[in-house]
């Protein structure tokens, strides 16, 4: 009996941690993808305004967070994925500031 729950114990900590890894590492999901080969223009401000109504699609003042993310993914051609973080996935969208020094981007 204390051998069974032993193998059952080691058996599940293994499967535990193969789980925990692939969900920390991701597996190659939710990368953020940089623009096409687009230099500027409508094409970008397409891409752009798709991007950016994902962004800002929970945001409080959805007017200025348009505003704003699409300035930023203009000068940078890339948005973070998701709502909220992930700056990581773009450095120069998460390094814009304001006049005041304080992050520009949303």
């Amino acid at each position: 009996m204390k051998i069974t729950l032993s193998i059952f114990f080691v058996a599940s900590l293994l499967i535990t941690s193969s789980l925990a890894s692939l969900t920390i590492s991701g597996g190659g999901t939710g990368a953020v993808a940089p623009a096409p080969e687009i230099k500027d223009g409508a094409e970008l401000e397409k891409w752009c305004g798709g991007k950016c109504e994902v962004r800002c699609k929970e945001a409080g003042m959805k007017d200025r967070c348009l505003k704003y993310c699409g300035m930023c993914c203009k000068e940078c051609k890339c948005v973070p994925s998701g709502t909220y973080g992930n700056k990581h996935e773009c450095a120069c969208y998460r390094d814009m500031l304001s006049s005041k020094k304080t992050p520009k981007c949303p």
